[in-house]
């Protein structure tokens, strides 16, 4: 819990690890095989008792985020937006950003550097749902 909530990226975890295992050769070493290997059987039962436990549990659930994401980038319908049509740059491209074509907020991108906002553009070319533009003459 204190990975995930605290000190993300499994450092926690790494070290974990590595303390159950010095402590498993420091039961063989100190203790014997006899001890060391209870050690070893233990260490090996309470971990996988554990991942179950916390797999089974809803604490994963309360943790997680529950919502979904449905939106899509362009979203064209046919003859909605066509090569030679005319807007303006909602956002700075560079080289993809926002702009407003035919009164449809779209994501485009330029082939040509950086187009700052509220400039005028021009649809060069429309590749599947990829709206890309240049800067109007």
């Amino acid at each position: 819990m204190l990975e995930i909530l605290f000190v993300p990226g499994m450092v926690l975890g790494f070290i974990s690890v590595i303390l159950m295992i010095v402590g498993i050769v420091f039961a063989y070493t100190g203790y014997g095989n006899t001890i060391g290997t209870m050690v070893l059987s233990g260490s090996a039962a309470i971990t996988l008792i554990a991942v179950y436990l916390a797999f089974k549990s809803n604490v994963w659930k309360k943790i997680g985020v529950q919502s979904t994401m449905d939106g899509q980038a362009n979203v064209l319908e046919a003859g909605s937006v066509n090569v030679g049509d005319s807007g303006k740059t909602i956002s700075r491209l560079n080289p993809i950003g926002k702009a407003s074509i035919n009164n449809l907020q779209l994501e485009v991108q330029t082939q040509d550097g950086f187009i700052d906002e509220a400039k005028n553009i021009t649809v060069i070319k429309i590749l599947h749902n990829k709206v890309f533009v240049k800067l109007a003459e």
